[in-house]
């Protein structure tokens, strides 16, 4: 897998497909093959004639692990994902973050409008009005022994997706425990690339879409049909209606 350096870091990245680029940004504990390639959606975007980019997060997947909290704040993430843009020279992208990582998104939207097509949040609703909830306890059951000793259901819900994934539970527990500052309506408003809120109807990490939606002018909400936080990056409904926003925006 090849890498790029940003702020002396090492992070891993695939690139597939030709076409408009699209940039995926995957969430927290995941990596790119369990948020993108696995649900098929590398494969789905290339097929529909775009050049897809990926990358581990730092601290994730193939990437270089940092143990700093302060390395992991959103700004910071948000500064990778610009990097690997400048890295394979593409001026403007579609933008597309699942749960940390629509967080991270929508920041470039508030922030980078010009490296912004359009913005696609999924996994991600009034959670980012507040922050990231229980992260202390996340990250207490990341650094337990083993998820029998994790106690908090919540919690344990993190902890065993880290080992399902084997991410280095050390790196992710500095990662949850950077601050998340909240991005306020205010914010969101002035957001002005063409977007799309996604969130499973079942889904009680995100929070609801529709506030977030109401914040982001002219911004669509996708609902996915009986799915929860972790079921919905797979969903049919999900990746069609993607592609569907994709071909009718500017």
């Amino acid at each position: 897998m090849p890498d790029f350096l940003s702020h002396g870091h090492r992070l891993s990245y695939v690139t597939e497909g030709q076409g408009d680029p699209i940039l995926l940004i995957h969430g927290f504990a995941s990596n790119i093959d369990t948020n993108w390639r696995g649900p098929g959606w590398i494969s789905a975007l290339a097929q529909a004639g775009f050049q897809v980019v990926a990358f581990d997060h730092r601290g994730h997947g193939a990437s270089e692990k940092v143990y700093d909290s302060a390395l992991y704040t959103i700004e910071t993430l948000a500064s990778d994902a610009l990097a690997l843009l400048d890295h394979l020279g593409i001026d403007r992208a579609d933008i597309m973050g699942y749960s940390m990582g629509a967080r991270v998104s929508a920041l470039m939207g508030i922030e980078h409008p010009d490296r912004v097509r359009s913005l696609i949040l999924g996994g991600m609703g009034t959670r980012l009005f507040t922050g990231a909830p229980k992260s202390d306890e996340i990250a207490a059951a990341l650094e337990a022994p083993s998820l029998a000793d994790v106690t908090d259901d919540y919690a344990r819900v993190f902890r065993r997706f880290a080992d399902a994934t084997g991410g280095d539970r050390a790196a992710l527990a500095a990662c949850i425990r950077a601050p998340r500052t909240p991005l306020e309506p205010e914010r969101l408003a002035t957001i002005k690339a063409p977007t799309l809120v996604a969130v499973g109807t079942e889904d009680v990490v995100s929070g609801p879409a529709q506030p977030l939606a109401d914040a982001i002018s002219g911004a669509e909400v996708l609902d996915i049909p009986g799915r929860d936080h972790n079921r919905a990056v797979g969903d049919k409904v999900f990746r069609e209606g993607v592609l569907a926003f994709l071909a009718r925006r500017p």
